[in-house]
C-alpha cells in the first residue's frame, strides 16, 4: 500500500473478490476508510420502509425522509470543519455529478444512476485516506464515468487518497491504473449459451392460453409525468409493435426508469395517461396483475427489493406470481420450470443457496432467471448486466438473443453501454433530461 494510489482488485463473479475485501477492512479498521458497495441503499430507516413501488408513489413518503441537500450538508458537518476550502471542494463535487437540481429531492426519489453520484459525493465530503468501491462505474451514464475517472486521478494526486477499485472485468480498470490483484477463486463457469441449450429455448413451447393478440404491445400518446415542480417525461409518444426490440438509454435522470414504470404499472400517474397496452386502454378495467402476468421485468430498484432471505429458487418463482419474494412454497411443477431456468443461466447449483448470502453478480443472474421463467411476451431488462463479468454477460445477452427469436417476444433493454445491446436490437429510443 502507498500513500495517493489506485489499486484494482479484479475477480470474476463469485471468485471471492468480497471475502477479500471484508478481510482488507478488518486490517485497516480505521475512521478514515470508506467502503462504497453500490447495492443502492438509501440509509437507515428509509431501508426498512422501501418497497419496489415507493419510488413513484411519493405521497407515500414519511415526512421525515431527508433530501438530499439535506444528507449531504449533515455528512458536511459530522466530517470536519466548516472550512472556506471544504465548502470549495462540497461545491465542485456538486457542479461535477450536477447535484444542484437534485438537493431539494427525497433520496428515496433518485434513480439509480443519480444515486451512486450521491453515495460518491457523501463519501468524498467524509475525506477518507483510504477509498474502497466496488464496481464503482455501473449506473452512471458515459460522462459520469469520465468524470469519475478523471475526479479519482486528481483525488490521489493532489490529496494522497488510496482508492481500491473492486470489479469484475477488466474494461472497468482506467488506463492510468498500474496496480492489479486478480482474485482467482473458482468463480462461476458460465460461458457462451451452448447449441444444445439454445436449441432447447427456441423449442420451449409458449403459454398459448394467455398470450395476447395485438399488433401494438406498448402504444404512449402525449405522455407527461410532473413531480411538483420537475418534469420527467414530457408529450412524449411512444409505440412499440410486438416483435420489434427496443435499446432505451439516456442520461441519469432522464427518465427511463419512469417511462418503464408507466408500462409495468408500478406509477400511479399511468392511469392519468393516455397509454395502451396488448391492445387494451389503460385505466379501461385491468388489474396490475393483468398487465404483469404478459411482463418479465428486471431493474437496479428491483434488486433492492429483495432483502428476504429465501433461497435463490424461491426468489426466482417469484417471477411467476409476479410478487417481490415468494412466501408460498412453489408446487413440483413449478420448481422444475425454475431450475430449467436457473441451470439456462448457469446458476443451478445456487437453488437452495440463500439470495443474501451469494455475490451480487449471482444476485443479478437469479433475477434475471426470475424475469424469464413465466416466458413473457414483453421481457424489460433495466441494466441487466449491471455487475457482471465478460463471460456472464456473454451468456446472458445469448440468452435474449435467443428468447427473441421465437415468435410474440417483445424487447425493451436499458443500458448505458452500447456494446451489452444483443444483435437483435433493431430499434432505439433515447431520452433527453427536460
Amino acid at each position: 500500500m502507498r500513500k495517493g494510489n489506485i489499486i484494482a482488485i479484479l475477480g470474476r463473479n463469485a471468485s471471492g473478490k468480497t471475502r477479500y475485501v471484508d478481510d482488507m477492512r478488518k486490517r485497516l479498521a480505521s475512521d478514515s476508510v470508506r467502503y462504497i458497495a453500490f447495492r443502492d441503499s438509501y440509509g437507515s430507516g428509509v431501508d426498512n420502509a422501501y418497497y419496489l413501488q415507493l419510488r413513484w408513489n411519493q405521497h407515500d413518503i414519511d415526512a421525515e425522509t431527508p433530501t438530499v441537500g439535506e444528507l449531504l450538508e449533515k455528512t458536511f458537518l459530522l466530517t470536519g470543519e466548516d472550512t472556506e476550502e471544504r465548502r470549495h471542494m462540497q461545491q465542485h463535487l456538486y457542479g461535477l455529478f450536477c447535484l444542484q437540481p437534485l438537493l431539494d429531492k427525497y433520496i428515496i426519489t433518485l434513480s439509480s444512476g443519480e444515486l451512486r453520484k450521491f453515495q460518491l459525493t457523501k463519501t468524498l465530503l467524509a475525506q477518507p485516506k483510504t477509498l474502497i468501491m466496488d464496481n464503482p462505474f455501473i449506473g452512471l451514464d458515459s460522462t459520469a464515468r469520465r468524470q469519475l475517472r478523471d475526479l479519482l486521478q486528481s483525488l490521489t494526486d493532489e490529496q494522497g487518497l488510496t482508492v481500491y477499485l473492486v470489479v469484475a472485468r477488466p474494461k472497468d480498470i482506467p488506463d492510468y491504473v498500474e496496480d492489479i490483484i486478480e482474485i482467482e477463486g473458482n468463480g462461476n463457469a458460465a460461458e457462451r449459451l451452448s447449441d444444445e441449450k439454445r436449441e432447447a429455448l427456441l423449442r420451449l413451447p409458449l403459454a398459448l392460453h394467455r398470450q395476447y393478440h395485438s399488433a401494438e404491445v406498448v402504444s404512449m400518446r402525449n405522455v407527461s409525468i410532473r413531480y411538483g415542480e420537475r418534469t420527467i417525461l414530457k408529450s412524449l409518444d411512444w409505440t412499440i409493435r410486438n416483435g420489434e426490440r427496443w435499446a432505451l438509454s439516456g442520461d441519469n435522470g432522464s427518465g427511463k426508469s419512469t417511462l418503464l414504470s408507466l408500462i409495468c404499472a408500478d406509477n400511479p400517474q399511468s392511469y392519468a395517461c393516455d397509454i395502451s397496452l396488448f391492445g387494451y386502454q389503460r385505466g379501461s378495467g385491468e388489474s396490475i396483475w393483468d398487465i404483469k402476468k404478459h411482463i418479465g421485468y428486471v431493474s437496479p430498484e428491483m434488486h433492492r427489493s429483495y432483502q428476504r432471505d429465501l433461497p435463490c429458487l424461491r426468489i426466482v418463482a417469484s417471477g411467476l406470481k409476479d410478487t417481490v419474494g415468494l412466501y408460498v412454497r412453489p408446487n413440483a411443477q413449478e420448481q422444475t420450470v425454475c431450475r430449467w431456468w436457473m441451470d439456462l443461466f448457469g446458476i443451478a447449483h445456487l437453488a437452495d443457496r440463500s439470495f443474501l448470502q451469494v455475490s451480487s453478480g449471482e444476485q443479478r443472474l437469479v433475477l434475471l432467471a426470475r424475469a424469464f421463467v413465466k416466458d413473457p411476451e414483453l421481457l424489460i431488462l433495466d441494466e441487466p448486466l449491471h455487475g457482471l463479468d465478460n463471460a456472464n454477460r456473454q451468456l446472458v445477452k445469448d440468452i435474449i438473443e435467443a428468447f427473441c427469436q421465437r415468435p410474440n417476444k417483445t424487447l425493451i433493454m436499458v443500458t448505458h453501454y452500447e456494446e451489452e445491446l444483443p444483435p437483435c436490437i433493431d430499434h432505439k429510443l433515447y431520452l433527453k433530461k427536460n
